[in-house]
């Protein structure tokens, strides 16, 4: 046999290969399983746990109340609400009415409000490949995109050990790049109006979509429009009147995500000057820049290929654009780009150190923000504390590592953005700044 003919014979098997590795998927699912089961971040977990008990209940879920009886544990008192909007908080609800009220086991309680989370994460592997196969990509990067979503250390860390929801937001979002690039148009818009419902962290990708739907007709433009709008405010508004929750909290502190800066925005020395997060004065008003930037974004640049390829990078300008100007950026909000980036780097248009680089700062800036001491709050509250006690011995230390640790991420984020928008041919993304 030829050297081509066994080059074609390996091309034609290599769409079964993927569903081959059954193993590494259990070994995925056993690692997340474990993790998802022995942490979780204290002020998250404590109040998707609350969350989950209130709806489960059939109370408000956005006003605090004092749980320490209900979970036998004195740090559930004074702890905030839910600052999602009700998708997450219905989802919470399920989760308690299966898990807790008939297993009232905290640490599974613990588990069972990741395994959403863990579901998209292999969700996000195999969707992911699938689409790069339908691109032609050599299968050697289809796998090595596979094994991102299975095993990297950021994504795991993230979700199945912190217990944040952003893997999911994720999934919800490239579906819909995925869906409006098949033209399948109505679907797409419920899936992004489904993705900024569960964190608002999404809304980059309707800037990102406006900028193709200009080249399309006013009648699936409005089509798009109206089905995402409806959709977005029957999942977002609608639940408080089915389910008789009062909106007064909400709409007093409408402007609770806009004051405070922090994070690994280019605000993370707030903390260390002036020793909170919170915005002083009219300083709020920062808050909101990032919509004026992307809108402005959205109407300068234009679709120049459009194609999958070209809907990624936009989309990932678009995502960074408002990772960059918000004044908040909490680690595990950059889980929604990874699949973009991955995409893009599988397909040759993302170098290997910008996608690293993505996933890395982030890993490294968590240890100094002390997210890793607070992950062992539901298995080991002791180890915890004396981590965090020594955190708090070298503060300054820590608040100027951080800093440091956000300039490259800072740097690094404007290259690839003008690196997007400036390559309508689709040469090599770079960071060219680093």
């Amino acid at each position: 046999m030829s050297h081509q003919n066994a080059v074609d014979l390996s091309e034609k098997k290599s769409p079964y290969v993927l569903s081959h590795d059954w193993i590494l998927v259990v070994l995925s699912l056993a690692i997340q399983l474990v993790i998802g089961y022995l942490f979780g971040h204290i002020y998250d977990v404590r109040i998707f746990m609350s969350t989950g008990y209130l709806v489960g209940t059939g109370q408000n879920p956005y006003i605090p109340q004092d749980l320490s009886n209900i979970f036998q544990n004195i740090s559930f008192q004074g702890i905030t609400s839910i600052g999602y909007p009700p998708p997450e908080p219905l989802l919470l609800g399920l989760i308690y009415q299966v898990t807790y009220r008939l297993i009232p086991n905290f640490l599974f309680y613990n588990l069972a409000i990741k395994i959403p989370v863990i579901s998209a994460n292999i969700c996000l592997a195999y969707l992911v490949a699938n689409k790069l196969r339908k691109l032609q990509t050599p299968e050697k990067e289809i796998k090595k995109a596979w094994l991102f979503f299975l095993f990297n250390p950021f994504l795991l860390f993230a979700s199945a050990a912190w217990g944040q929801i952003d893997s999911l937001v994720a999934l919800f979002s490239i579906l819909a790049i995925f869906l409006y690039d098949s033209e399948n148009f109505a679907i797409s818009a419920i899936f992004l109006a489904l993705a900024i419902s569960f964190k608002p962290t999404a809304l980059p990708l309707v800037f990102a979509i406006y900028i193709f739907l200009r080249t399309k007709s006013l009648r699936q433009n409005l089509s798009y429009c109206v089905i995402f709008t409806f959709c977005l405010v029957f999942l977002v508004i609608s639940p408080f009147f089915i389910f008789r929750w009062d909106p007064a909290i909400v709409l007093n502190n409408w402007n609770a995500h806009f004051t405070v800066g922090g994070g690994m925005s280019y605000l993370t020395f707030l903390e260390l000057f002036q020793g909170s997060y919170t915005l002083p004065g009219f300083l709020w008003l920062v808050g909101i820049l990032w919509m004026p930037i992307l809108l402005i974004a959205s109407f300068l640049f234009k679709s120049s290929q459009n194609d999958l390829l070209d809907l990624l990078t936009r989309s990932t300008a678009m995502i960074l654009i408002f990772f960059l100007t918000s004044t908040w950026l909490s680690e595990p909000n950059i889980i929604l780009i990874l699949p973009f980036s991955v995409m893009l780097n599988a397909t040759k248009k993302l170098d290997n150190l910008s996608l690293t680089l993505i996933w890395v700062l982030p890993l490294i800036f968590s240890f100094f923000n002390t997210s890793f001491a607070q992950i062992f709050f539901p298995s080991m509250p002791e180890v915890m504390g004396k981590l965090l006690l020594l955190a708090q011995e070298f503060n300054i230390e820590r608040q100027a590592a951080k800093i440091i640790v956000v300039i490259p991420w800072i740097v690094m984020g404007w290259s690839l953005v003008i690196a997007c928008l400036k390559n309508p041919e689709f040469q090599k993304i770079k960071g060219n700044l680093i």
